[in-house]
């Protein structure tokens, strides 16, 4: 249904196109829009004028005109002034309305639509027949993304987003829940995960000019039928929630970015306790103090190389080695050999994991 700031925009500019007064009631006489006060007088002809058989009618020296949704009387339009002027202008601003009654209701038929194809509610037959119903295309290139903010709930990001957008009926954008706006968006032939990236972080720039505070912007892997960007709008979710564990400090994220992390976020939690308990005992990684949980990702950071780590930690290498061996004799873990650095990285992983999953249930 169209707003009624949108009806009152609509009748302003029309006004001062036309320079006639413009009201909009609904068919009990209830003024939806007007650009004269005066023309309130009107609600109970309007009200009456809804219930007999004419399309438009002279009444008191306004013009009254009928304006119909798919056979149902929705608004009356009331044009100032009397003359074959003001008919026609009256009649032309029903045309308008009327159309924007058509425009939105298309809006809204694929908003339902595209919102059940991503939550997985339609069937096959039902993705193609309603796809041809509402002119969409099943064929083109696309992928879903998936924009949250601190303040979603008190700030219009949907229609930031759609403005953002512009007027490109390929591109969707939807809500499913109150936490986020999804948008499927439309890939030309030559688009790839590039360009994605950087529609991405051109959307993160937009929302932050916008004073929308910790904007995270995840995205699945492309898709070429239209019954596949349920896949995509998953794994956009998926990334979403893998990205705020291990990639905290990233305002973008990419399904095919997420790595090892995704295996971890689907274990169960019994499973990833037991996992630790078995490699350390009764020692958790992340109880280490803070100089050798540094060491320890640094030498991640650079592949395990000695001579680099020691480097940008400002420290003898001998330093390094000691912090090592000492490392070693703690946990059985010589994070020189690869299968060991390999078991020691994903147990980190694994904690921060649970400590995630244990921070959301509470």
């Amino acid at each position: 249904m169209i707003s009624n700031q949108i009806l009152q925009n609509t009748i302003e500019g029309l006004k001062s196109i036309a320079r006639v007064e413009l009201c909009v009631m609904d068919v009990d006489g209830k003024p939806v829009a007007m650009t004269a006060d005066e023309m309130e007088q009107c609600a109970r002809p309007a009200a009456e004028f809804a219930k007999s058989p004419a399309d438009s009618q002279e009444i008191q020296g306004y013009q009254y005109f009928k304006i119909f949704d798919e056979q149902q009387l929705e608004y009356i339009l009331i044009a100032g002034g009397v003359g074959e002027d003001v008919y026609m202008v009256g009649k032309m601003v029903a045309f308008q309305i009327q159309n924007l009654l058509v425009a939105y209701k298309e809006r809204f038929d694929k908003d339902n639509f595209i919102k059940n194809l991503l939550l997985d509610n339609l069937l096959l037959v039902d993705i193609y027949g309603r796809a041809k119903k509402l002119h969409i295309q099943t064929d083109e290139k696309r992928v879903a993304l998936i924009v949250e903010t601190e303040n979603v709930k008190d700030s219009n990001v949907l229609e930031l987003m759609r403005t953002y957008f512009g007027s490109n009926n390929k591109d969707f954008i939807t809500a499913v829940d109150e936490n986020s706006v999804i948008v499927v968006k439309d890939l030309s032939e030559s688009d790839g995960m590039k360009e994605i990236e950087k529609t991405a972080d051109h959307i993160a720039v937009f929302l932050a000019k916008e004073n929308l505070k910790n904007v995270r912007i995840a995205y699945g892997t492309i898709v070429n039928e239209l019954k596949e960007v349920s896949r995509s709008y998953k794994e956009a979710k998926m990334a979403l929630d893998v990205g705020k564990i291990f990639f905290g400090e990233r305002d973008v994220i990419a399904y095919s970015e997420l790595g090892i992390g995704r295996l971890i976020y689907q274990l169960p939690i019994p499973l990833c306790k037991m996992f630790i308990k078995e490699i350390f005992d009764a020692k958790s990684p992340d109880d280490f103090d803070e100089e050798t949980l540094t060491t320890i990702n640094k030498f991640f950071e650079n592949s395990l190389n000695v001579s680099e780590t020691s480097r940008q930690l400002f420290i003898h290498r001998n330093t390094l080695v000691y912090r090592l061996d000492k490392l070693q004799k703690s946990t059985g873990l010589d994070l020189r050999v690869f299968e060991d650095a390999i078991t020691f990285k994903i147990a980190l992983m694994v904690v921060k994991y649970m400590k995630y999953m244990e921070s959301f249930e509470y």
